[in-house]
């Protein structure tokens, strides 16, 4: 009902108030009260009257605007239409909000008392759509926008920053992608900024140090670039800077030293580059600083020392080069230390020692040196050491075994020596104990203290002596590894209590006896490599059953058993090779049901029977090596299904008939190995289809009929032997299209008619023998042949050519005879116009003899004074070298060799060359002149960017030199033997030197013509540019292949040293 004020009452109404009232004031009021204080009475109540009825008019009146406001206001009308534009089963997920009802009441919408929004909490309620749809600007009030772990995409709208009042902006978990905007600086009463595991790109905003109140700012796993800005030193409150995972660059600026509040720093997997500020020691409040996964380099500043709350410090995956500081030693309360995978170098400071609350002590992956500090044993509450791959000698201190919470220990791949020590058995918590690759030499009764122990491995040492039998004790181990040492003896019998083996390597030792009858007693065993020993004895029962058998090795024992009764099935088996041991019987058809099966090799053995055609069910076999034999009977035509099948070797066996055409299908098939069986009939054409072989031998064999020309279709072929058939027929022209052939045996067949002429395509072939057919005519003029020994040729009547033990073709002779007849037409009579032209003007020689004997003497001693230059802008003379050297002083000498004496030489125009000067020698220069000869002829025929350029030379009576290229970078001997430069020299590096060198060597020797052999290849002779390019130098001794020469020669070079190069000679 609505109420009306006094004004809009009807005018009979007032006056029966009025009138009323007047009466009952008359009536109470004595008559003696005046008539004024009557008409005052009448008055004050209606005053009251009025008041409270208006009162109450306007109460009713703003109630009511509030209700329409709450309902249709433009806070409700901006959510209510950002509900709208959201997808379908958002807006299911909304359905509360209802168009004109009170939106305080809104799931995730908070109201002041005045009704307008204060926070929006829509955290993890998979809402999908546009962020920039909510228009902001209708939200004054608000105070906390929440909507962590949405489905939200599109860009952060810059309005966001008319949101003055906002504290707490938390939109992580999201989709959004496009940049943080610029004016979210203008959010000045922000404590909490979370943008984090989204897609934002671009750079961080300068504005963000505009954030005076901000306390915790995460940005991480997103897609910023650039640098961190400077002015988030301004952030004065801020106690938690997370922008990990993204792809920032550029330094740590130094401003970040000025964030006295902060708490938790981590900038880690970035592109960060630079190194650590050294204000970064004025965070006193800081306990974590992650830094790991960037590009800093630099050494840690040993300002680090003075972050005394510091806990955990990560630092790792970087590229950090010096020493560990010794204040580190000052982090009282430092739990975890992660500073692996870097490039620091020097010893572990034993400050390391003072770190007693340390756990976690990572220093893996680096160059340190030195010995492991005695004073690590002070680290009582360690339970991770992890110091593998590094440079470290020594003896492992005993005072490691002080450490009673160790749990992981790790010290391979150093250069540690000595005994283990005994005091390592102190550790009982210890469940890892990686002690390869040093040079350790004995285990000590004690390891098997260490009941809790799991993974044991003291592979690659130089272990010596018995295998303790205390590691039986060890009734936890899973992993025990042993292998590449020098343990003698059997293993010993308490080793069958090992029965939760996972993995078992004690290959390449000189163990003897039997396996532990138990090994697989539990049924967990994956891996058994015991390869390279000297072990006897039957396969262990417990193995036959072992279906978790994965890889197993025995290879190269002395194991023996009937084979086809020690092994059963095993539907994990990947892996498995018995070769070179004294097994016997018949292959099992088990071996087909093993569905995994990838490589089976069981060659060198006694193995008789037939190959069972079941093994073709293992269909993901890829080697199959049963040669060396006595296998019999017929290749199973179904190993056509093997198509995975890379490696088949049958070789040495006594198997019979034909090979069937199913292998031409094996397309994956790189090596075939069919020698010495007794194999007849045609060779298959179908082989022409296996398109990937790369070694194809079929020798020893009783192959007749002819040489099938689909065999020329294997271009990828590097070796082809047919010898010791029965084969007839040509040599198809075909084969000559096998460009990458290096070894062709195709002796002792009966092949007739010539070397097809196409062969001299075959560029790579390096060995060839044809001896002991039919073959007639000339043979091709090219390496293979021209350097081929009589022995891979006789046997063959009919060769000829220019090759040592065969004749001179017939058409040679012919035309060697007609040479000499026409040259005695054409020369006779000219000698006779000459021999009377002499004699007329002999009195005009003996007239002039003295004048012009004097005019040729000058000459004479031109023609010795030989200089020449090229490609040096043609300025260069012998004066400005000599200038340039200051007459060959010593103080720009940087090399001497066997032939001559190295100088940089610098040119006024900013040139700068290196002048080989010859050596002097006693015997008149002759081998020093053949040197530079030598050296000059090869440089000026060759052209490669890994072989040093040669600019130009001077032969003199005075000095004799070369100029050529000057490689700044030194010598790949000086860079390998200085300390710093060795480090800097990576393996990257490393192996692009050795891509150089192999492309320098391989362009001499195949693409050079006539090919060049360096002879005196060497640390000394490959230079490195700036870049550390490599460049081959030094041709002193280089050698020119003669395509009508042999090729065998004696060695030349450094003494004590035979190049790699030497063996092209020979080949």
């Amino acid at each position: 009902m609505h109420l009306k004020g006094p004004s809009s009452l009807h005018p009979t109404t007032y006056n029966f108030l009025a009138s009323s009232n007047k009466a009952k004031m008359k009536s109470l009021a004595p008559k003696t009260l005046p008539k004024q204080f009557v008409s005052f009475q009448i008055l004050f109540m209606y005053v009251i009257i009025l008041v409270v009825v208006v009162s109450f008019d306007s109460t009713a009146v703003a109630s009511s605007a509030t209700r329409k406001d709450v309902g249709e206001g433009p806070e409700s009308v901006a959510l209510w239409k950002w509900k709208a534009s959201l997808d379908n089963q958002s807006q299911s997920l909304l359905s509360s909000w209802v168009a004109g009802s009170n939106h305080c009441k809104w799931i995730g919408i908070g109201c002041n008392k005045a009704s307008r929004v204060t926070h929006i909490d829509l955290e993890s309620y998979s809402l999908r759509g546009m962020l920039s749809d909510l228009n902001f600007s209708s939200f004054p009030h608000l105070l906390s926008l929440q909507l962590f772990n949405n489905s939200l995409y599109g860009s952060i709208p810059s309005n966001i920053g008319s949101l003055r009042r906002l504290t707490y902006l938390s939109v992580p978990a999201n989709h959004l992608s496009g940049t943080i905007p610029s004016e979210i600086g203008q959010l000045s009463n922000l404590k909490i900024l979370y943008l984090n595991r989204n897609q934002l790109g671009g750079s961080i905003p300068q504005e963000i140090g505009l954030l005076n109140s901000l306390n915790e700012f995460g940005a991480y796993s997103n897609n910023l670039t650039g640098s961190i800005p400077p002015s988030i030193g301004n952030l004065s409150s801020l106690t938690t800077l997370y922008i990990y995972d993204n792809k920032l660059s550029g330094t740590i600026p130094p401003e970040v030293g000025q964030l006295g509040s902060l708490i938790d720093l981590e900038l880690s997997n970035n592109n960060l580059t630079g190194s650590i500020p050294p204000s970064i020691g004025n965070l006193s409040r800081l306990t974590t600083l992650y830094l790991f996964s960037n590009k800093l380099f630099g050494s840690i500043p040993p300002k680090v020392g003075q972050l005394g709350s510091l806990i955990d410090l990560k630092l790792s995956n970087n590229n950090l080069t010096g020493s560990i500081p010794p204040s580190i030693g000052n982090l009282s309360r430092l739990t975890t230390l992660y500073i692996f995978n870097n490039k620091l170098f020097g010893s572990i400071p034993p400050e390391v020692g003072q770190l007693q609350s340390l756990i976690d002590l990572e220093l893996s992956k680096n160059n340190l040196t030195g010995s492991i500090p005695p004073s690590i044993g002070n680290l009582s509450s360690l339970t991770t050491l992890y110091i593998y791959d590094n440079k470290l000698s020594g003896s492992i201190p005993p005072e490691v075994g002080q450490l009673g919470s160790l749990t992981d220990l790790e010290l391979s791949n150093n250069n540690l020596i000595g005994s283990i020590p005994p005091s390592i058995g102190n550790l009982s918590r210890l469940t890892t104990l990686h002690l390869a690759d040093n040079r350790l030499k004995s285990i000590p009764q004690e390891v098997g203290m260490m009941r809790s122990l799991i993974y044991l491995q003291l592979g690659r040492n130089n272990l010596l002596g018995p295998v303790p039998n205390s590691i039986g004790n060890l009734d936890f181990l899973q992993y025990l590894d042993l292998n590449d040492n020098k343990l003698t003896g059997s293993i010993p019998p308490s080793f069958n209590n090992l029965t939760h083996l996972i993995k078992f390597n004690i290959d390449v030792n000189k163990l003897t006896g039997p396996l532990p009858e138990n090994i697989c007693f539990s049924g967990l065993l994956t891996r058994l490599t015991a390869h390279d020993n000297i072990l006897t004895g039957p396969i262990p029962k417990s193995l036959k059953n072992c279906r978790s058998l994965n890889r197993v090795r025995l290879e190269g024992n002395q194991f023996s058993g009937n084979i086809s009764e020690d092994f059963g099935i095993y539907p994990n088996l990947s892996y498995m090779d018995l070769s070179h041991n004294n097994f016997y019987g018949e292959l099992s058809r088990q071996w087909g049901m093993c569905p995994n099966l990838t490589s089976l090799k069981i060659s060198n053995n006694n193995i008789s029977g037939e190959i069972p055609p079941e093994l073709v069910e293992a269909t993901q076999l890829s080697v199959l090596d049963i040669s060396s034999n006595h296998l019999v009977g017929k290749i199973p035509g179904k190993f056509g299904s093997l198509v995975s099948l890379f490696n088949l070797r049958l070789n040495d066996n006594q198997l019979s008939g034909n090979i069937p055409q199913e292998i031409g299908s094996l397309t994956n098939l790189q090596t075939l190995n069919l020698a010495a069986n007794n194999l007849n009939g045609s060779i298959p054409k179908e082989l022409g289809n296996c398109l990937k072989l790369l070694n194809l031998n079929l020798s020893n064999n009783r192959f007749a009929k002819s040489i099938p020309s689909e065999l020329g279709n294997l271009h990828g072929l590097e070796i082809f032997d047919l010898s010791h058939n029965f084969l007839l027929g040509k040599i198809p022209p075909q084969i000559g299209a096998l460009q990458r052939l290096e070894t062709l045996n195709l002796s002792n067949n009966q092949l007739a008619g010539s070397i097809p002429s196409s062969f001299i395509d075959m560029l790579s072939l390096i060995f060839i023998d044809i001896s002991y057919n039919q073959l007639e005519g000339p043979l091709p003029d090219m390496r293979a042949f021209q350097n081929a020994p009589f022995e891979v040729l006789k046997g063959n009547k009919g060769l000829c050519g220019n090759a040592t033990g065969l004749k001179a073709c017939l058409h040679q002779r012919v035309s060697k005879k007609k040479g000499k007849k026409r040259v005695l037409l054409i020369v006779l009579p000219v000698l006779g116009i000459l021999l009377l032209s002499l004699m007329v003007l002999g009195y005009f020689m003996s007239f002039h003899h003295k004048e012009r004997t004097i005019k040729n003497e000058p000459r004479q001693i031109n023609n010795e004074d030989l200089f020449a230059i090229w490609s040096y802008d043609g300025k260069m003379v012998y004066e400005n070298i000599i200038e340039a050297t200051e007459n060959f002083s010593g103080k720009y000498c940087v090399g001497e060799g066997a032939y001559g004496t190295v100088y940089r030489a610098a040119f006024p125009n900013g040139k700068v060359v290196a002048v080989k000067k010859l050596h002097a020698s006693s015997d008149g220069g002759n081998d020093n002149r053949k040197s530079f000869t030598n050296e000059i002829n090869t440089l000026t025929k060759i052209r490669h960017h890994n072989i040093v350029k040669l600019y130009g030379f001077c032969s003199h009576p005075r000095h004799s030199f070369l100029v050529y290229e000057f490689m700044d970078g030194g010598s790949l001997g000086k860079v390998l033997t200085t300390g710093d430069e060795a480090v800097e020299l990576d393996w990257i590096k490393r192996v692009n030197v050795v891509k150089g060198v192999a492309n320098a060597l391989s362009y001499m020797h195949h693409d050079s013509s006539p090919p060049i052999i360096h002879r005196d290849i060497s640390s000394k002779n490959i230079l490195f540019d700036s870049k550390y390019t490599a460049h081959i130098s030094d041709f002193g001794t280089a050698r020119f292949v003669k395509p009508d020469t042999s090729n065998w020669t004696s060695f030349a070079g450094t003494i004590g040293y035979a190049a790699p190069g030497i063996i092209f000679l020979f080949l």
